[in-house]
């Protein structure tokens, strides 16, 4: 989880040093310019951090639809495959046009013959008396 930037230590700083300022106007005249850059910097960001948390509700909102929209997509997509296997059965190569894999039966495994010369004795099974 990404941590989240602590804007409070910035905002109260400004607006203290804001206060400050206006405290203090007659002292600083010279930098009336920048203090009214400050202030609006400062509303500027207050709007930015309201439309992120607005914006942060509706991804939350938004995520939650669309992991409902895929679960039921889902659901429909299972059942139309297996509407398909029922109407052409299992084994039909039309299955492909949808995606799905025919079965084609198990390939039966190879059996390879001794070779000459190597006669195996049958394996002698024990009986308990």
């Amino acid at each position: 989880m990404a941590r989240e930037p602590k804007y409070g230590v910035t905002i109260t700083g400004w607006e203290r040093l804001l206060a400050a300022f206006a405290a203090n106007a007659q002292d600083f005249q010279h930098l009336e310019a920048y203090r009214v850059q400050l202030t609006d910097a400062l509303a500027d960001l207050r709007e930015a951090m309201s439309r992120q948390t607005a914006l942060a509700a509706g991804k939350q909102n938004e995520s939650r639809r669309l992991q409902s929209l895929l679960a039921s997509g889902r659901k429909v997509a299972s059942f139309l495959r297996h509407g398909v296997r029922r109407r052409y059965g299992d084994g039909s190569e039309k299955l492909t046009e949808f995606d799905l894999q025919p079965f084609r039966g198990r390939p039966s495994p190879e059996v390879v013959p001794p070779p000459p010369g190597e006669i195996q004795a049958p394996a002698a099974t024990e009986t308990k008396e």
